[in-house]
């Protein structure tokens, strides 16, 4: 399930939904047709290791990479955007395989909406009881504080 806001259409058409849980769009250091970046870049802007960006295009988790004319992999914004999108997937605790399955079902195109959105559903799922799970967890840590504040207190 995903929350969407629609605001109301100055015409009669359909208002466009807009994702209000979407993450604002990133400012990327050079502008659309000026954006190549070498590896080193990338790795820099966001944090993961050469050695991990290999490995997703390795994997099928980066579609093609962009290469100069002496073979250097050169990265887009458009890859940044992914590379931000599968950053925020690992978070979840999402496994690889369902990540590849996920940027094999994008490179295959609209016909695979319905089965992504089970994907990030069933990941939803996966986040929200994990969630529930660390606020247990959290209520345990603060008795514990509280118990250890109160008995020096007295």
């Amino acid at each position: 399930m995903t929350v969407m806001q629609t605001s109301p259409a100055a015409t009669e058409q359909t208002p466009t939904p807009v994702d209000i849980c979407a993450a604002p769009p990133r400012r990327h250091p050079r502008p659309d047709g000026q954006d190549t970046y070498t590896i080193s870049e990338v790795v820099a802007f966001t944090g993961l290791t050469a050695h991990t960006l290999r490995w997703y295009e390795r994997i099928g988790l980066m579609s093609h990479i962009d290469r100069s004319h002496t073979g250097q992999r050169r990265y887009s914004n458009r890859d940044l955007d992914w590379l931000d999108f599968v950053t925020k997937l690992r978070l979840t605790g999402m496994p690889v395989a369902d990540m590849v399955r996920y940027a094999e079902l994008v490179r295959e195109g609209e016909t695979t909406y319905p089965e992504r959105q089970e994907l990030l559903e069933s990941t939803r799922r996966d986040v929200l009881a994990r969630i529930a799970e660390l606020r247990d967890t959290l209520a345990v840590l603060d008795r514990k504080i509280s118990f250890y504040a109160d008995g020096r207190n007295a």
